[in-house]
């Protein structure tokens, strides 16, 4: 309901250009040298006040109800919009690049809420709203609003070169987000426990930290954690765990060695086989027996006559009883030269003790 305003002034009395003026000793008149004009200006006012009372509306203020500008795809958002002064009933409208989007009504002192869905990059330009009353001069409205929208961050990946560690080595970690609007803040952990002053990475780059491994209860599990901006945006990775590398003892280095040199003997003897073992297995083959007496047996060499090319007896002095025979045979299959085989033959009363075989 409208309200009625009656002032009141006591103590104060207006009697044609002059007024009085209460002070301690009483009422005291003042002679008022202003014209007549001052006068129905005042009757003006006193009747202004005492009409019905109406609060000029104040230029609304517009914010995001979650704190920041930054948004995500799909993020369901509330804008306010109120004006710290004014009498309702008040009339809000939310605007978007100078287009209206929704209008509310209040017949109380509360703020107007605007629910919106970032579906779109369209959906982040410019909002302003605008707040208006039966008895303002023209609309009020707020400054201009803009959202930023935002990627959050993936799930980082961490790893290291080495999966194993000895005591007393430096080894490195590094975390990394491969999505995600920078900067983008790491953190890594051992056992739930930070190690070391997060880390904020501007570029699309990897953050790396050096662990120095002094007693196994640095071989714990490790985690690093990345955020950005965007609140309620925070991913960590897997557990990394480094595992304890084996000491090798002083007697490795010798066993190695001694596999290196069977390794190179057994090359050498597969290399021997075929360029000397053969041909030395195939050499002892075309040789002859001999029997005891020193005559060469009849059987082989008619075994072998294939094989004979030629027998030469040496020419002998009548006085000797021995002379040399020398028998040269030629293996076909290879076509090469065996072994010349040298036997003595016995000659009495000149008659040979033996059949001689003609190369023929």
């Amino acid at each position: 309901m409208p309200m009625s305003l009656q002032l009141i002034f006591p103590n104060v009395q207006i009697l044609s250009s002059d007024h009085w003026v209460s002070s301690p000793k009483g009422y005291q008149r003042k002679k008022n040298q202003r014209t007549d004009s001052w006068r129905a200006q005042t009757s003006q006012q006193i009747q202004n006040a005492t009409a019905d009372c109406r609060e000029i509306l104040s230029n609304p203020r517009l914010t995001p109800l979650h704190g920041t500008l930054d948004v995500v795809m799909n993020q369901n958002v509330s804008l306010s919009c109120h004006s710290d002064s004014g009498s309702p009933p008040v009339r809000y409208t939310l605007f978007k690049h100078s287009q209206k989007v929704s209008a509310l009504n209040r017949t109380d002192l509360n703020p107007a809420l605007f629910n919106l869905t970032i579906n779109s990059a369209s959906d982040v330009g410019e909002y302003k709203c605008k707040a208006e009353n039966e008895i303002s001069n023209g609309e009020k409205y707020s400054r201009s609003l803009n959202f930023t929208l935002k990627e959050p961050v993936s799930k980082p990946v961490l790893s290291s070169p080495n999966s194993q560690a000895k005591k007393g080595q430096n080894v490195t970690l590094s975390c990394l987000s491969e999505k995600g609007s920078l900067p983008i803040t790491y953190t890594f952990f051992k056992d739930k426990q930070s190690i070391q002053a997060p880390v904020k990475m501007q570029n699309r780059e990897a953050a790396v930290i050096s662990v120095l491994i002094k007693s196994s209860s640095d071989f714990g599990m490790y985690k690093c954690k990345a955020e950005n901006r965007l609140r309620n945006n925070t991913k960590y990775s897997n557990s990394f765990n480094f595992t304890l590398a084996e000491e090798r003892s002083n007697s490795q280095p010798l066993i190695i060695s001694l596999g290196l040199i069977l390794l190179l003997l057994a090359i050498g003897l597969a290399l021997a086989i075929p360029f000397f073992i053969i041909p030395s297995y195939k050499a002892k083959k075309c040789k002859r027996p001999m029997s005891s007496t020193g005559h060469t047996s009849i059987e082989k060499v008619e075994e072998s006559e294939d094989r004979i090319t030629y027998a030469e007896i040496e020419p002998v002095q009548p006085e000797e009883e021995y002379v040399n025979l020398s028998v040269i045979r030629r293996d076909e299959q290879e076509n090469r030269s065996c072994a010349t085989i040298y036997s003595k033959v016995l000659i009495r009363d000149g008659a040979q003790a033996g059949p001689l075989h003609s190369p023929e």
